[in-house]
């Protein structure tokens, strides 16, 4: 509830803000918006998935094996159809003002449907915005998010959910160019390390766990440092045992944010970091979240968000410890003082910042220290080099590469990757 409020808050005074994109805004109009193209992504419900991996039974027997393991068909059944009718009432809303449409869901949707398309629409939630948004490139390609099924969906990254009870009116309001321009920053990631491995896909871990078993000991002994110091290495500068020293610019944008650690979170992760000119914050933890302004209401804000009891235990110890007279039991005082340091973590989206959060920081044995280092906040740059055994770069939840010992990420933001999508005037209403 708390998150929603502070989106609510942010989108009614983003347009009363400086935009430091302003130039990228005005490649065009709204009014003299006129898509003749839509491509509609499509996310796939739990019904279409759960009927692919058992299409040779009837329907009844579909049913039975749902039921017999604990599911409810009918459910299942109803929320596919909701969604589904959204998505007929949106392909008619855009056909029939004369805008040519086509679908696609998760695999088949390639660049040369995006290049095809004036704009995207994703129907689903946020992870179909975030699949849709992923592989668009360029800043002048609209993608605009429509929450199928608001009833089992928040849609942050979606319109606004009364849309989704009036689909053609939404529409409507696009087509009319009732809109501005809604500029998301994304955060580039450039990979450095050994030619081979960086170049490896990624594991999609959208309708999979992760597929490494908890210990690859032969692996891990093939796996080489390649390098030491504080600064990235240029392509092919260095070889280490014939293995030569290349770098890769990932072909996908994180709209909301990058995790960098191990693969199981009951081991540690061993990182090193640097944010823009910093020093080189060397850490054991439970891994790194590095986020754009879009990503600070998710993951991130849950990892470094305070509660009501942590603020009142600290004006509890500064009482006993000081003698000022604070009044930790004062709920009204706690909850603006949780609610003034969680509201910090929030950042406009279309800012030229990121913000990282290394989790629980290990201080102990050889980094007695590594509380009192700066392991959280906002930088335009980020640095991380990998001292881990079976980790992963993780962007949007979504896409996971290899990120193991030796392997450098640098994360940053170009005005050329930012996300078009729009702000509809009647959100406000």
């Amino acid at each position: 509830m708390y998150q929603l409020e502070v989106m609510n808050k942010i989108g009614l005074f983003f347009h009363h803000q400086t935009r430091t994109v302003s130039n990228i805004a005005k490649f065009i109009s709204p009014l003299d918006f006129k898509p003749k193209k839509a491509l509609i992504v499509t996310k796939v419900s739990r019904y279409e998935f759960e009927r692919s991996k058992f299409s040779g039974l009837s329907e009844s027997d579909f049913e039975n094996l749902l039921t017999k393991r604990g599911s409810d068909y009918t459910m299942v059944k109803y929320h596919h159809n909701i969604h589904k009718s959204a998505e007929e009432k949106i392909t008619h809303a855009l056909e029939a003002r004369g805008v040519e449409t086509k679908k696609c869901q998760r695999n088949g949707y390639t660049n040369e449907l995006i290049d095809w398309a004036d704009i995207i629409f994703t129907t689903g939630g946020d992870g179909t915005f975030l699949l849709g948004a992923s592989k668009v490139r360029r800043p002048d390609k609209p993608v605009v998010g429509i929450n199928t099924d608001p009833t089992r969906s928040e849609g942050y990254l979606c319109l606004p959910k009364h849309f989704s009870f009036t689909l053609d009116h939404a529409i409507e309001e696009l087509m009319s160019g009732n809109f501005r321009w809604f500029l998301r920053r994304r955060l580039r990631i450039t990979l450095i390390g050994d030619a081979d491995k960086i170049k490896e896909n990624p594991v999609e871990l959208h309708n999979q766990q992760l597929l490494y078993p908890e210990y690859r000991y032969v692996d891990f002994l093939q796996e080489k440092s390649v390098t030491g110091g504080d600064h990235p290495l240029k392509p092919g500068e260095n070889k280490t045992e014939g293995k030569e020293i290349s770098e890769r610019v990932l072909p996908v944008l994180a709209l909301n944010e990058v995790f960098l650690g191990e693969n199981l979170s009951s081991r540690v992760s061993y990182l090193e970091v640097k944010s823009d000119n910093n020093p080189v914050i060397k850490s054991r933890n439970s891994g790194l979240c590095i986020s754009t302004g879009t990503g600070s209401t998710s993951r991130i804000f849950n990892i470094s968000k305070l509660t009501h009891g942590s603020v009142e235990n600290i004006l509890k110890f500064v009482y006993e410890t000081t003698r000022f007279p604070i009044n930790f039991k004062d709920q009204k005082l706690v909850e603006a003082l949780t609610q003034r340091f969680n509201n910090e973590l929030v950042f406009d989206p279309e800012l030229n910042l990121m913000c990282y959060t290394l989790r629980d920081p290990v201080s102990a044995g050889t980094f007695p220290t590594a509380v009192e280092k700066k392991t959280r906040g906002k930088a335009r740059r980020m640095e991380v080099k990998s001292r881990c055994f079976d980790a992963c770069l993780v962007i949007d939840g979504s896409l996971s590469y290899k990120f193991n010992d030796g392997t450098r990420a640098i994360i940053s933001i170009h005005d050329e990757d930012v996300l078009r999508t729009v702000h509809l005037y009647s959100s406000d209403l």
